[in-house]
């Protein structure tokens, strides 16, 4: 998927406030962002999360005065995210957007966008090196500890699945080493089965029917991303007359990860227990926030921001601000706050 924006209307006020060591004072020599564009792209769209992200961009970059060349789509394939990015800097674009498949494959184009001095700022996963001006993202050994304490709390004993995101991707290996710990730790009767999923649907599908057919006493499902393994996992349960709701003796205990609309309507229904809100808008807005200030030369530090999350340096040296990303239960699942429910409730 290609797309062409041009952003119009009046910048945003997203000033650094008065906590300046955790935006940046900037350095260097400020280049106009009006006369420079931006490429974003994206890992895929085939999740209603990237679906999400994907409609905001073209919103903040025209309320924060940036010009988007195009967006691309880089449909799973890490090798071809790699030309995404070749292909955009041969456009002469002044920043990138980034969400990376792999953590290791990404930092080739990485490397690529330093040789030309463009900028790049890391959305949704970290890049295991390489330069990046921002990562933003959410704290995802977070995520798999709320979902180990959500499960655990409730299941006590017996067995529990989680289906993994890719392992290639920090995201996928901070969520399953977060989870698996915590459970080794504060559950020792409770027994993980792994499905490896690489954020496919079909994969999820496959491997939970094997594992549910050879297993049908499990009694927990971790769902480390629900834009692409809530349905799959619904209707696998669903063919074999195991989605009973919430307070059903033969209800399993689900938790998932992302905050689409559908995990909403899941909770509200009973069908799952809880899900991580992940920030899709947010990544947009902010996605966009730092590759204006990185393309006029700011630079940024550790602490706290105006905007409720605090910017960490990781092993790596690169910089992270860690946006909040709530957990969402029935009780608080028609929050206004989230963006699940500002884009709308599923059917």
């Amino acid at each position: 998927m290609k797309r062409r924006i041009a952003a119009v209307g009046t910048a945003l006020a997203l000033g650094c406030g008065p906590a300046v060591t955790a935006c940046g004072g900037g350095s260097g020599n400020s280049t106009d962002t009006a006369s420079g564009e931006v490429g974003v792209v994206l890992p895929l769209l085939t999740s209603p999360f990237w679906e999400s992200y994907n409609s905001d961009i073209p919103q903040q970059a025209a309320a924060q005065d940036v010009r988007v060349l195009e967006t691309v789509n880089s449909d799973s394939d890490p090798s071809k995210q790699i030309t995404d990015i070749q292909n955009l800097l041969a456009q002469n674009v002044k920043g990138l957007v980034v969400s990376p498949l792999d953590s290791a494959s990404i930092v080739a184009g990485l490397n690529a966008a330093q040789r030309k001095g463009v900028p790049v700022v890391a959305v949704d996963v970290a890049p295991d090196k390489g330069k990046v001006a921002m990562v933003v993202r959410a704290d995802n050994r977070a995520f798999g500890e709320k979902a180990c304490r959500r499960i655990g709390n409730a299941v006590k004993t017996g067995k529990v699945v989680q289906i993994q995101g890719d392992l290639a991707s920090v995201n996928g290996r901070d969520r399953s080493e977060a989870f698996s710990a915590c459970i080794k730790k504060n559950y020792r009767g409770i027994k993980v089965l792994d499905i490896p999923a690489d954020w496919n649907a079909e994969k999820a599908a496959a491997g939970l029917e094997a594992l549910y057919t050879a297993n049908p006493d499990i009694k927990g499902i971790y769902l480390q991303a629900g834009g692409v393994y809530l349905a799959p996992a619904l209707s696998t349960l669903r063919r074999h007359n195991a989605l009973a709701p919430a307070g059903h003796p033969k209800h399993i205990v689900i938790v998932s990860n992302d905050g689409i609309p559908q995990e909403l309507d899941a909770i509200r229904k009973g069908l799952i227990d809880a899900t991580v809100s992940q920030p899709a808008d947010q990544y947009a807005k902010y996605g966009i926030f730092y590759i204006k200030r990185a393309m006029e030369g700011q630079t940024f530090h550790p602490g706290p921001t105006d905007h409720d999350s605090t910017i960490v340096r990781l092993p790596s040296g690169i910089l992270e601000d860690q946006l909040p990303a709530p957990l969402v239960t029935k009780g608080n699942a028609d929050d206004a706050s989230l963006w699940g429910n500002r884009i709308g409730k599923s059917s």
